[in-house]
């Protein structure tokens, strides 16, 4: 897990011990940017969603093949405007980079500054110096 900021962290592909560690560090929603068969061997979304359900997270799948649309975007912010105070979310897909990409787009949504939105991208390892914010 890479933290984007204070309550959102991304990762690759996760699996049941990554859920173990993501709920000591209260992340109570997990959002699936993966798109089903991605990858052979890829746990479903069932699998995911009855993982993060025994974790104690909600599960949120948004597939998003390639760049996030604004659809994906929203749906991001959604799921980022479900936390109490305190709580965190985590995002992942299969390297973490289209997870970032729907992160930042969200971000953007609130007003956000596309330059700040990049530097803590690049803190966290993900390059998106050529996403359009």
């Amino acid at each position: 897990m890479r933290p984007l900021n204070h309550a959102t962290f991304v990762a690759g592909q996760i699996t049941h011990d990554d859920l173990s560690a993501a709920a000591e560090a209260n992340v109570k929603v997990l959002v699936n940017h993966r798109t089903p068969g991605e990858e052979l061997g890829q746990p479903s979304s069932e699998n995911m969603a009855a993982m993060a359900a025994d974790a104690g997270m909600r599960y949120v799948e948004i597939p998003v093949a390639g760049i996030p649309s604004h659809e994906a975007a929203v749906r991001t912010l959604e799921a980022m405007d479900s936390l109490e105070p305190g709580e965190r979310i985590l995002m992942f897909c299969r390297s973490g980079m289209r997870s970032t990409a729907a992160w930042a787009m969200a971000e953007r949504l609130r007003g956000a500054d596309a330059d700040e939105l990049r530097a803590q991208a690049l803190a966290a390892g993900y390059d998106l110096s050529r996403l359009p914010l």
